[in-house]
């Protein structure tokens, strides 16, 4: 009954015409960010991150997370109607999207796209209200060797959930530890791989790193492969039939449920859920064969889960500190900037700021409902500008946005570095986002190490043996244990039906 106060308190604060207002700016950027390929609202945060210095706390942290959890809605558009995935999450809507367009059904697929989103959505928002004040008196619980506990967890869910190597993830994010490193010592105040540069002391910035690895490596990408809308399917009629929206509440609820419980993980991105709650979709379905060939499930199922994620990534990182995905670690950014700290005490201490911002996640994800069904046709026509065009504005901006972090040029060199490496590594299949993350955690996971080392005098086993971090790093080899099972018993059935297929 409680948090039933403070969530009317804090719909009495967001229903304002200011917050309103940013509401509605970060979600139609986030639907523009999700329609645009090329863009991603990790690059978008980065880039309009300096610039929201000048606006309040609350008012720039609920524009930011409307381009987060608005580009999740505006990825399927585009994904539908001209078979190309705004964002990487709409990826496998292309796969029954698409060809219900052809067959002259868009409008049924974008509704229950824009249907299954704000359900999933919906659904997470709530799970945050209630779960997340229970978790933060469990979190109150932490100290050093419990933190050291969690974050190792989370190293190793980042490196066994990324990609199809482990052991890239495990390097990629050593990576990222390593250069979060750089500059002071954050406990001595030693300067530490400086390498005799002033502009070294302070480190690397995250947002020169995600600028780059996000936004001028994507654009390059971009380019190359020649983005070129080939054909366009026309809307129609919107509303889908009982029967299909009957069907389609139980895949609601399972890809809720999935998407929402492996959302909490870090490195389960709505890149990977989105797949997985596709594929679980098509296992239980009665008749497999109609995916890929227009099912409306196909569509569904992909479209809730990864709403129903970008959701869910706020609990661990509003309640502990743990972003599960480079966007989530850049908005945890912009509220330390402004001191809004995330961990338990973010609940009492920042009381008016924590249910404003959820309050605005509902009106943000009612307005979203809105902007992604009659308006649906004016998205699909920005989607044609042509890229060319695109990218020499967003390759500004990206300059601009690292420029204005100090008014430095040593970030914007930053920023074309990483641009180059973000390049080589989507062009080799290397997953980014465990560098971004340990970047981000490694000070935390360094700082709680060494300091549970001086409360213990020096001794890792007094640490593990507690029993916070004993579970965690049990979690952890359950965790290693089943990711290679999953992916050993994949590589038999590719290589069964690969043989069947011979024969």
């Amino acid at each position: 009954m409680e948090h039933l106060e403070y969530l009317i308190f804090g719909f009495v604060n967001a229903l304002t015409p200011t917050y309103l207002f940013f509401s509605l700016i970060g979600c139609l950027m986030g639907t523009l960010v999700g329609v645009l390929p090329g863009l991603g609202p990790t690059s978008a945060i980065a880039i309009l991150l300096p610039v929201t210095g000048h606006l309040s706390p609350t008012g720039s942290i609920i524009m930011l997370a409307g381009i987060y959890y608005g580009a999740m809605y505006g990825g399927s558009t585009t994904s539908i109607l001209m078979n190309i995935p705004g964002e990487p999450s709409s990826v496998p809507t292309t796969f029954d999207g698409y060809q219900m367009a052809k067959q002259g059904r868009a409008g049924p697929a974008l509704a229950i796209a824009a249907i299954g989103s704000f359900f999933g959505a919906t659904i997470a928002i709530l799970a945050l209200t209630f779960i997340g004040p229970l978790l933060a008196n469990f979190a109150l619980l932490f100290g050093p060797a419990e933190y050291f506990g969690l974050l190792s967890f989370c190293f190793i869910s980042m490196a066994s959930l990324s990609g199809d190597s482990t052991l890239r993830g495990i390097l990629i994010l050593l990576i990222g530890v390593t250069l979060s490193t750089f500059g002071y010592d954050t406990l001595t105040g030693i300067p530490r791989f400086t390498y005799g540069s002033t502009a070294m002391l302070n480190g690397i910035d995250l947002i020169s790193m995600v600028i780059g690895l996000f936004g001028i490596g994507e654009i390059i990408i971009s380019l190359e492969e020649e983005i070129v809308t080939i054909a366009k399917e026309k809307v129609g009629k919107l509303l889908p039939t009982w029967k299909e929206l009957y069907d389609c509440m139980w895949t609601m609820l399972r890809s809720t449920a999935a998407a929402f419980g492996l959302g909490l993980l870090p490195g389960m991105t709505p890149n990977v859920t989105s797949f997985i709650a596709y594929d679980l979709e098509k296992r239980i379905s009665k008749d497999a064969s109609r995916f890929g060939k227009g099912a409306i499930e196909g569509v569904c199922a992909p479209e809730t889960a990864n709403n129903t994620t970008a959701i869910a990534g706020f609990i661990p990182m509003l309640i502990f500190g743990i972003p599960t995905s480079p966007a989530l670690a850049l908005l945890m950014g912009g509220m330390m900037i402004y001191g809004l700290n995330p961990g338990p005490f973010l609940f009492t201490k920042h009381a008016e700021f924590f249910w404003t911002f959820i309050a605005s996640m509902y009106i943000g994800n009612f307005m979203l409902l809105i902007l992604n069904l009659p308006l649906v046709g004016m998205w699909a026509q920005i989607a044609y500008i042509p890229y060319k065009i695109l990218a020499p504005i967003i390759l500004g901006i990206c300059f601009l946005g690292a420029y204005g972090i100090r008014n430095n040029m040593f970030d914007v060199v930053v920023a074309i570095i990483f641009g180059v490496i973000g390049y080589v590594m989507k062009k080799g299949n290397w997953p980014i986002a465990p560098m971004i993350l340990g970047f981000l955690l490694g000070p935390m996971f360094e700082g709680s190490l060494r300091q549970a080392l001086q409360i213990y005098k020096g001794s890792f086993i007094a640490i593990i043996l507690r029993p916070i971090p004993a579970c965690f790093i049990v979690l952890s080899f359950v965790l290693i244990g089943v990711t290679a099972y999953m992916r050993f018993s994949y590589r038999k059935r590719v290589i069964k039906q690969s043989r069947e297929g011979g024969d």
